[in-house]
């Protein structure tokens, strides 16, 4: 029951930054913010969705009634943080990549520490979740295969930033 109560919980908060990143895009959109990494866009999509599918089958696979209690207050921290990094960039958060040529760099919250602290944020998240329940395999292969999105992900946002500080 734990386990069901948390995929929800998981999938309300999904939904919401969803939801959220819809929202600031049309706003984006008409301050005339540019997309970018639209190619690989589907591909973090059928990440997200494939890990979500991933905690569940592994779970039925090997169910556990272990609630790692460390791992889920490390998760409570990382939603904390999120949450400041939305609240930090505002109308600009989004899960696409969207630029308004000429806006400076954020610069407060945790962007003050680190260049992409919402990156940090979900592969901590991605190694975490699985392991509140202990789930290695989906934590392992899933955390491989957002290393290798991430990549491709940042190179192209800071390929757009350098060019708009050059």
């Amino acid at each position: 029951m734990a386990f069901i109560l948390f995929i929800a919980f998981l999938i309300g908060i999904r939904i919401t930054e969803l939801v959220v990143s819809r929202q600031n895009e049309k706003w984006l959109r008409a301050n005339g913010a540019v997309e970018y990494g639209q190619n690989h866009y589907p591909f973090i999509v059928f990440l997200h969705v494939g890990f979500m599918l991933s905690l569940i089958i592994e779970y039925y696979l090997k169910p556990t009634q272990t609630i790692n209690y460390l791992f889920l207050f490390v998760y409570l921290m990382l939603i904390g943080a999120k949450v400041m990094v939305i609240s930090s960039l505002g109308k600009y958060w989004n899960t696409k990549i969207f630029h308004i040529s000429g806006h400076r760099l954020m610069r407060k919250g945790l962007y003050k520490y680190v260049k992409h602290p919402n990156y940090f944020i979900v592969i901590c998240e991605i190694a975490v979740i699985p392991l509140i329940f202990n789930l290695y395999v989906t934590a392992t292969v899933f955390s491989v295969l957002n290393a290798i999105m991430l990549n491709v992900r940042i190179r192209e946002e800071n390929k757009i930033l350098n060019s708009e500080n050059e």
